[in-house]
């Protein structure tokens, strides 16, 4: 912990609840910047009871904010949209203090974060009832209605655009909303709190409790909180899906991935290397979405040699930021060496990285590793980091054999002019998500982000159209009218 001497860089952090920060109960844990190892700030391991204030302030809010129109709710985020856009710059260096990222891609996260605005103010044209005559005089009408308190846990590695999947159509579809951030980057949640605040959203209805374990297991225990959203490694994700849905509650969690990106000879090779490169290295190869295994299909040596030598000129740094923590770092670099013991050629080597004047940073080095076969740990496990596997095949049935395999479904990905083998493999490869030339294939606004086997509990898609259903029930119903009694006036 830093000493009373210590001047923090950013103020210590508090819960928020009901429109005001509020101090928490908990012990206080440091935050560090993985770009020099520094710790910027505090915050709280909130308890059970701070948890409870935020879901009767959440619960007070409510009945008001449900009551207005999916209309006038939605101008909330037309305002804090444009803030968004406003505080940009501040926002993405925030992000990239507390995260690690390059600027540039702190920056692109706060431009998800208005793109998901933007569907959100576009809800009064998705959403409106159902109607009709099914009988003469008789009438069914379909509205969509709220749940009530509602909660996501949200993970480390994009603070401000995961946060926002469930933010904007959540608290836009009429419930009210608790937040519980990664304790590792919470820097972001007390920013998105106040300009929510300051675009007009009313006290109660957006809370922020941070913490640890005993605040995830709070919101799934919780009998007052209706649906939960968790984004993280699977092994969690199975923790809380199994936990929240046994006390009743719906959940969609979203879990880790093992994703599998497939080159054929006919690949365009430059346009191949840089794509496949960028999704390894992206963000420090620290999402869900990052490329984690390259499958050589037949003669590829031309693209390997190419994604190597763009790996080499991916400085960390510059070009690439750091891992979130010591921790992260040394297990990455366990895995490159493992590999390597197990019998894999390391081609561009990350490991011992040290950036010059942040000696205390966090930081990998692209990596490239050919000749892992399939049973090996690193073709197996999610690595977390800027690490790219090259496992060899004779043709496209044992690539889609390669990655049907892994127990994930996130992504896949395939390079080729071939238009018939690209549908082919799309056709059959087992994931959520398929990119064609598209090494991170993150689906726009209005379609939904969601993968398929262990990356995703629950059913829908997080974000998109799909995510209507899972914050709102529907209601029916059913009328009929006497046409024949009616005597009064033609209006």
């Amino acid at each position: 912990m830093p000493t009373a001497m210590q001047q923090l860089k950013y103020p210590a952090l508090d819960n928020y609840i009901g429109g005001e920060f509020v101090p928490s109960e908990g012990e206080r844990l440091d935050v560090f910047s993985p770009l020099d190892g520094s710790v910027i700030s505090t915050v709280p391991l909130s308890t059970r009871g701070d948890l409870d204030r935020a879901v009767k302030a959440a619960q007070a809010a409510f009945p008001k904010w449900s009551s207005q129109t999916v209309k006038d709710r939605v101008q909330v985020f037309f305002r804090y949209r444009r803030l968004l856009e406003e505080h940009i710059d501040e926002l993405a260096a925030l992000i990239q203090e507390e995260n690690g990222k390059t600027f540039d891609e702190g920056k692109a996260e706060i431009m998800k974060a208005i793109e998901l605005c933007e569907f959100a103010v576009s809800l009064p044209q998705l959403v409106g009832g159902e109607i009709l005559e099914v009988s003469r005089g008789v009438e069914c009408r379909v509205d969509r209605v709220p749940l009530g308190v509602v909660a996501s846990i949200c993970p480390f590695n994009f603070p401000s655009m995961v946060p926002h999947w469930t933010i904007t159509n959540a608290i836009a579809l009429g419930n009210t909303f608790l937040f519980k951030p990664s304790e590792s980057v919470p820097l972001s949640a007390k920013r998105i709190a106040e300009l929510l605040a300051e675009a007009g959203l009313p006290a109660g209805v957006f809370n922020v409790v941070h913490g640890g374990r005993e605040i995830v297991e709070g919101i799934c225990d919780h009998p007052d909180i209706k649906a939960v959203t968790f984004v993280g490694s699977t092994k969690v994700a199975k923790l809380v899906y199994a936990r929240a849905t046994s006390n009743f509650k719906r959940c969609l969690a979203m879990g880790g991935a093992k994703n599998h990106l497939m080159v054929f000879p006919d690949a365009e090779v430059e346009q191949s290397a840089i794509n496949i490169t960028g999704s390894s290295t992206g963000c420090a190869g620290q999402r869900c979405m990052a490329a984690a295994t390259l499958i050589a299909v037949g003669e590829v040596d031309r693209v390997i040699e190419r994604v190597c030598d763009v790996a080499k000129k991916t400085v960390p740094g510059q070009e690439m930021g750091a891992v979130i923590s010591r921790e992260a770092q040394q297990r990455i670099e366990r895995y490159i060496t493992e590999a390597e013991e197990a019998g894999a050629k390391v081609l561009v080597d990350g490991r011992g990285c040290v950036v010059k004047g942040k000696e205390n940073g966090y930081y990998v080095g692209a990596t490239v590793i050919d000749r892992v076969t399939p049973d090996m740990k690193i073709a197996r496990e999610e690595v977390f980091g800027p690490v790219l596997a090259i496992i060899r095949a004779s043709d496209a049935d044992e690539a889609l054999a390669i990655e049907n395999a892994s127990p994930y479904g996130n992504a896949a990905a395939v390079y080729t002019q071939d238009g018939g083998l690209a549908g082919y493999i799309a056709a059959k490869a087992s994931a959520g998500m398929v990119g064609i030339n598209i090494g991170v294939p993150v689906p726009r606004e209005p379609f939904g982000f969601g993968g398929w086997n262990d990356s995703r509990f629950g059913h829908g898609d997080i974000t998109g159209k799909s995510s209507i259903e899972f914050w709102t029930q529907s209601k029916k119903v059913t009328s009929r009218w006497n046409l024949s009694a009616y005597t009064g006036p033609i209006r």
